[in-house]
């Protein structure tokens, strides 16, 4: 009898011991979170896209007429001033001739040639004529002044005269055509059987810049307009990025830019220059059409901090939309909507309360807040479904 009592004690401290775990058990434990603080800044929304650097002017440098050009001695990088010869253009090689197209080549020089020959003959005719019907004139003229011809006679002899004289004229103009065509055939012939073109046309550069691009390298025969040589100068440099149609809606010539992620050490500074006035529809990497439009900026940092920018570099560029100084900013995660408000979830000695706010503005990563928390308060970021006011956290 006398272990009674020890037993009841013994049970009575297993039950609280049941009892306690048992509470341990259904008791809610503290939810583990991520906390950021609410802090006083500089309120930036940005539109951030990839950007590709090019050279303001471009030349491309074309020939200006059909032939062979030379081989070009420039290589992508070279300096090049104004006036420089670029490349060399030559008449192209004549085609081979068979023996049939070089007889006829000849018989044509033998015809000009007989053709000459027959021109002169007839210019020695038309000369002895005209001097003939002179000195016949000039008889005529001495009989009518002392009344031995007549009228008529004088008036036929200067007729004849006249005649004569345009067809001396003539047959000079044939000797003189005569002599072009035996010009021109003999050309022909000569130049079938000298493959040298014996002539050239220099390409000259229209600028001081640098050489970006040589289109044409070995020696190749163009036509006219066919490219030969980009030219440039690859320290007047702008970036263009196609942005979606609904961001380029808010952004505004002047809108301050920040060129990020293009190799140096620093973000350079920019200036949206010019948002083009026409789309273009451009395939997502997920398969769906969009709607974009060019933005030109311009690189605004000193020159000396971006030397080693060259044309066609990507580049990430974050184009400020508004800006607010002095604003009480919190991040994007940590709101999140019941109905139609904004709430947030702030951090007080280990509990959570739930609080509505007034935002002001929004961005991809910061509100700006108007109303509901403060500067220093601590608010839960992505908040899990299992939150609710008052519940315990553990902050990570």
């Amino acid at each position: 009898m006398k272990n009674r009592p020890t037993s009841i004690v013994g049970g009575l401290l297993l039950v609280l011991i049941v009892a306690a775990g048992l509470y341990w058990l259904i008791l809610p434990r503290p939810i583990l979170v991520e906390t950021a603080e609410v802090a006083t800044t500089t309120f930036q929304d940005t539109i951030e896209e990839d950007g590709r650097t090019r050279v303001r002017d471009r030349y491309m440098v074309s020939a200006p007429l059909s032939g062979r050009v030379q081989r070009l001695m420039l290589k992508a990088g070279d300096v090049v001033h104004t006036g420089q010869r670029l490349a060399i253009i030559t008449p192209p090689v004549s085609p081979l001739l068979d023996s049939r197209v070089r007889q006829e080549l000849e018989a044509q020089v033998g015809a000009a040639e007989a053709g000459v020959e027959e021109a002169e003959a007839l210019q020695e005719q038309a000369k002895i004529l005209l001097a003939q019907t002179s000195a016949d004139l000039e008889r005529t003229r001495q009989l009518a002044q002392r009344n031995v011809s007549t009228v008529a006679q004088l008036e036929r002899d200067e007729a004849l005269f006249q005649s004569a004289g345009r067809q001396a004229d003539a047959a000079e103009r044939r000797s003189h055509a005569a002599t072009h065509v035996l010009e021109q055939a003999r050309a022909a012939l000569q130049s079938a059987s000298n493959p040298d073109p014996g002539e050239d046309f220099p390409v000259l550069s229209p600028i001081d810049g640098r050489v970006l691009r040589v289109e044409l390298e070995s020696e190749s025969v163009v036509l006219m307009a066919a490219p030969l040589v980009e030219l440039g100068d690859p320290g007047d440099l702008e970036v263009a990025a196609d942005v979606l149609t609904t961001d380029a809606a808010r952004i505004r010539q002047g809108d301050k830019v920040t060129i990020a992620r293009w190799g140096g050490t620093s973000d350079l500074q920019g200036v949206v220059r010019r948002v083009e006035p026409s789309g273009f529809t451009k395939i997502s990497a997920l398969g769906v059409e969009e709607q974009r439009v060019w933005v030109i900026i311009d690189i605004v940092s000193p020159r000396q901090t971006w030397t080693s920018l060259g044309d066609g570099y990507r580049v990430e560029v974050k184009i400020v939309v508004d800006q607010i100084d002095k604003a009480t900013v919190v991040p994007m995660g940590a709101l999140f909507r019941r109905g139609d408000a904004w709430n947030v979830f702030v951090a007080e000695e280990g509990r959570v309360h739930l609080r509505e706010i007034q935002v002001a503005r929004l961005s991809a990563r910061i509100a700006a807040v108007a109303e509901g928390v403060h500067p220093g308060e601590i608010v839960v970021v992505y908040p899990p479904a299992s939150l609710a006011e008052g519940r315990k956290i553990k902050i990570q």
